[in-house]
């Protein structure tokens, strides 16, 4: 069979995005309305990934993600320089804060999360692994848009959707640029219950070549209040530093701030 040239895979993807996005496993009618394709196109796309394992139907005609997904994903997370070079500082990070430590890298108007340390604390966040949150109101978010260079922020901002998830989130390319550039000056940013209410995070920005990232410490806000928050940043420095010190040897230097 001849490879699919690049329209057809991407929307491959979007049929694969819409399995994988609905809380319950859609029909083919769901993804008919949901995917705007054309019957006969849309019964050729999916045949194709349950052919290749990348979705499955069951005997009521919901489809599914794919267990070949997992193989997949499994590879790409063990294999990530990214999140091998970082795991032993996001240890030693969750070791010192005692709350949950993350990683995520930029995606398009997304951050995903890469990993994970888990609190010591008995009430824990429920984040996942390979989970996409938006940009404009997670501090890891705004740390990984402030290593992009001007015109690639200034592009970014132009595309985002800034949705209002609670009172505190930013709802202006104004205010996301201002936070922006404070971030850049102090070398820290924060979501103040911006995602969710009841929940804080301080993040650092990691950036090596063609990698725009960030590490976050987050909590429920009644442990994340402010003089906690600011004994959280030493260590949380330290730990970007570290990593991006590793990235550097790996990968090449640290891309400068630029208008290009």
């Amino acid at each position: 069979m001849a490879p699919a040239d690049t329209g057809t895979l991407g929307k491959l993807m979007s049929v694969l995005d819409a399995i994988a996005s609905c809380e319950d496993p859609p029909r083919f009618s769901d993804l008919l309305a949901m995917t705007g394709e054309p019957r006969g196109t849309l019964h050729r796309h999916l045949r194709h990934l349950v052919g290749e394992g990348l979705a499955e139907i069951d005997e009521s005609g919901r489809y599914r993600p794919g267990l070949r997904l997992l193989n997949l994903a499994s590879r790409a997370w063990e294999t990530n320089d990214l999140r091998r070079i970082a795991r032993p500082h996001l240890e030693m990070l969750g070791d010192a804060v005692g709350e949950t430590v993350h990683l995520g890298v930029l995606r398009g108007a997304e951050i995903v999360y890469l990993d994970k340390v888990e609190a010591r604390q008995a009430v824990r966040m429920y984040s996942r692994i390979g989970n996409a949150s938006p940009i404009h109101c997670t501090g890891i978010g705004k740390a990984a848009t402030s290593t992009l260079p001007d015109k690639r922020l200034q592009d970014l901002v132009r595309a985002l959707n800034f949705r209002r998830f609670t009172p505190s989130t930013i709802t202006t390319p104004q205010d996301f640029v201002r936070e922006i550039e404070t971030l850049r000056q102090t070398g820290f940013a924060y979501d103040l219950e911006e995602h969710e209410q009841g929940i804080r995070c301080i993040a650092a920005p990691v950036s090596a070549r063609g990698i725009a990232a960030g590490i976050s410490v987050t909590a429920p806000a009644y442990r994340a209040e402010p003089d906690r928050m600011e004994d959280w940043k030493r260590p949380l420095a330290h730990a970007a530093a570290a990593i991006n010190v590793e990235l550097e040897a790996r990968l090449g230097p640290v891309r400068p701030h630029d208008d290009k």
